[in-house]
């Protein structure tokens, strides 16, 4: 394959550093920045403009399925390839719904990992055995960008959902202005939006309804 260009996101230093070594093997790959979290891998890539990028999916500040979307909705031409330990059918369901090419697991990428990357930048899609039977049982449209339908999280926006993502990691108003770039004005007016319209009447509520949807871990 000819020179291809690589953008790792993990908030894991020795799992960047794995994933790295073993793509920088392969003659002519090269990584050309690493992320440490969603909002840092989405800004890298409209930066540098990486041929694939690889996500986990549980990071911090964003996670891998909200950056994966805003990815997608930039225009990237980049590849989206995840590399997680999430096996639920409700989690690759979102993540196929996110627009990404190929999905297989941390476990599995000694293995898999670089006939993954060369499949998806050719043009392909890569998925392990699990996610491939949840693509032929029709769980979702692979070409679709929204959410699973019916879907509480399908009725924010992504900006709404960054900011619940941010919220429900106890950032302050203040902090979500700063991160965002945004007015403290405006955070506070996505806030109170937020809680509106998921009916939220508290902190602990909006965390539940996040941890419900997958938008933190717990």
């Amino acid at each position: 394959m000819e020179s291809l260009r690589l953008l790792v996101a993990d908030d894991h230093q020795i799992v960047r550093t794995g994933v790295r070594s073993l793509l920088e093997a392969e003659t002519g790959w090269q990584v050309v920045a690493e992320a440490a979290d969603g909002r840092e891998a989405v800004a890298k890539t409209a930066e540098l403009r990486p041929d694939v990028v690889l996500l986990d999916i549980g990071m911090p500040v964003l996670n891998g399925l909200e950056a994966a979307c805003q990815i997608v909705e930039s225009g990237s031409r980049a590849k989206i390839l995840m590399l997680t330990v999430h096996d639920s059918d409700a989690m690759i369901h979102k993540a196929l719904a996110a627009g990404i090419r190929g999905y297989i697991f941390k476990t599995d990428a000694a293995r898999d990992l670089v006939n993954a990357v060369k499949d998806v930048q050719d043009g392909n899609t890569f998925f392990t055995s699990k996610v491939a039977e949840v693509v032929r049982d029709g769980f979702i449209n692979s070409r679709t960008r929204t959410l699973e339908d019916g879907s509480p999280a399908g009725r924010l926006t992504l900006r709404q959902r960054e900011v619940t993502h941010l919220l429900a990691e106890g950032r302050s108003t203040k902090e979500v202005a700063t991160l965002l770039n945004l007015s403290v004005k405006t955070a506070e007016t996505h806030r109170s939006n937020i809680m509106r319209r998921l009916n939220c009447h508290s902190l602990a509520e909006l965390v539940r309804y996040a941890l419900r949807n997958q938008i933190i871990e717990a």
